[in-house]
């Protein structure tokens, strides 16, 4: 004699267990599951691992070794004639902090990096705006030749803005020959060279950083406040701008660290006259060959990274509550 399941629900049917036995288990029970025995469920974890066990190699070969070895040498001391001694000392440290000379040079790159920080987001903000914002079929070529001086080697730009602000460049040569000056203008040589080349250097970096965070920035916001009667002025300071802030401030985080970490314009531009952490460093591990002192200078640029991104998540962190607002609880 059958059972129809239809009549009776509750009959029994067989079920094969994992390990061929058959049991019975009621007709209208939801659908077996079939769990993988233990140790089977392990496959992705191991391959992502493998996957990114080639770049979490190159990582700790290019990046955290030289680290700890330079935390490690900051730690020595330095000997006659270029000589070091190994210990666990800081007085290097000592050394460093306490000369006027490195505070200088501390100060003087922290002044430059605000300086071309600030004069690459004035020149680079309008635009960055002006490609996020057209419509024109050449916008994928304006882009391109925005970023095209990334093509030329930062090397053969400093020269050129050598031979543009040199006392004998382009631009005193013009102002000379126009009867505006009467001897050449202190382009080269100082920080104001400096900041002028490293601003035009910089440059693409920024529009290409803005262009990315300005994916919030919506006409249809600017045209509907418009429609409303508030003047440009309004709609700039009201809305253009706080939707671009976010790309503002990225391209200023990086800007910042590039120009802090700089060494051939400050080297070639200032002339030996600029002295900043990058240069600082070069010379005393090339010229002086003194490691040590190197090793605490190249500490003190990390810590400067470091407060640089902190204020940087901070500001983040402080726009996206002032725009946003807080999020609801159980959000």
């Amino acid at each position: 004699m059958t059972v129809d399941p239809a009549e009776a629900p509750e009959a029994a049917q067989a079920v094969e267990a994992p390990d061929g036995t058959r049991t019975a288990r009621p007709a209208n029970a939801p659908p077996a599951v079939n769990v993988p025995p233990r140790g089977r469920g392990r496959g992705p974890g191991r391959l992502a691992l493998a996957l990114l066990a080639p770049g979490l190699l190159a990582l700790l070969l290019t990046y955290a070794l030289p680290l700890v070895w330079v935390l490690r040498m900051s730690l020595n001391e330095s000997g006659e004639g270029g000589a070091i001694r190994q210990t666990f000392s800081l007085a290097t440290f000592g050394h460093v902090l306490g000369s006027g000379h490195y505070w200088n040079v501390i100060g003087r790159t922290v002044e430059l990096g605000v300086l071309v920080t600030v004069f690459t987001l004035l020149v680079s903000y309008p635009v960055a705006l002006f490609l996020a914002r057209t419509t024109s079929r050449w916008r994928g070529l304006l882009i391109a030749l925005a970023v095209t001086p990334l093509l030329i080697s930062s090397v053969a730009r400093t020269f050129g803005w050598m031979a543009i602000l040199g006392s004998q460049g382009v631009i005193n040569k013009t102002l000379t020959g126009a009867g505006l000056i009467d001897g050449p203008l202190p382009l080269a040589n100082n920080l104001t060279g400096v900041v002028i080349a490293s601003t035009e250097i910089y440059m693409p970096f920024a529009i290409l950083a803005m262009i990315s965070g300005f994916g919030r920035l919506d006409p249809a916001l600017e045209h509907a406040a418009a429609s409303l009667g508030a003047p440009r002025r309004t709609v700039f300071r009201r809305i253009v701008l706080p939707l671009t802030l976010p790309g503002v401030l990225t391209a200023a985080l990086l800007v910042f660290v590039l120009s802090l970490s700089g060494y051939v314009t400050p080297r070639l531009i200032g002339g030996g006259r600029v002295f900043v952490l990058a240069t600082e460093i070069y010379d005393e591990a090339i010229t002086a060959l003194d490691w040590p002192v190197a090793a605490v200078l190249s500490v003190l640029l990390l810590a400067v990274f470091g407060v640089v991104i902190t204020l940087y998540l901070r500001a983040q962190r402080a726009l996206e509550a002032r725009f946003t607002g807080p999020r609801e609880a159980g959000s």
